[in-house]
């Protein structure tokens, strides 16, 4: 998910980098929809995959008020990941244009209204700018917990093949 979230956030900002109009900017701006709905499928996929399975043991004493923070840091992540691209299928739906999925077109969620479309673009530029400061925030609770708390916080989260990375270059030291 964060490499997908990365992706989704690259490219609406490289889209600057382009003229407006442009085939490049628009190529970015099809990709970061595109990248933004399955960022939509694959935590559907996550939700239910944590609710199925346990999550690993972490060696771990924190206090009550970072057990809160961590809580609603993952809440609000969530919250991001379900309603961000919701939000950009509703723009496109209010702007009356086509809402590409890998070679699909999508229904759209609502009738053709540009003002409602951009009121929704407001809001879902806010709430981007708002996540940049969540995931960095995230990051840096993971990064805090492997490297200065020394607990397996991080190790546990990451795919195997990083944590034991990780692993051996915390025993080279």
């Amino acid at each position: 998910m964060f490499f997908m979230l990365i992706a989704v956030y690259a490219c609406i900002e490289l889209r600057e980098l382009y003229p407006k109009g442009s085939d490049p900017r628009e190529l970015l701006k099809t990709w970061h929809f595109m990248l933004g709905l399955s960022v939509f499928v694959l935590v559907w996929v996550r939700i239910i995959a944590k609710r199925i399975s346990r999550a690993p043991d972490k060696q771990i004493s924190i206090a009550a008020w970072q057990h809160w923070l961590a809580k609603s840091v993952h809440f609000l992540l969530y919250v991001f990941m379900i309603c961000m691209p919701l939000a950009g299928w509703l723009i496109l739906s209010g702007e009356g244009k086509n809402i590409p999925f890998f070679g699909l077109s999508l229904p759209a969620l609502i009738q053709e209204n540009k003002d409602l479309a951009n009121s929704i673009e407001e809001i879902h530029e806010t709430a981007g700018g708002i996540a940049y400061f969540v995931i960095a925030l995230h990051i840096c609770a993971g990064l805090f917990h492997h490297y200065i708390k020394g607990d397996n916080t991080l190790v546990s989260i990451l795919p195997k093949f990083i944590s034991k990375l990780l692993n051996h270059t915390d025993m080279k030291k």
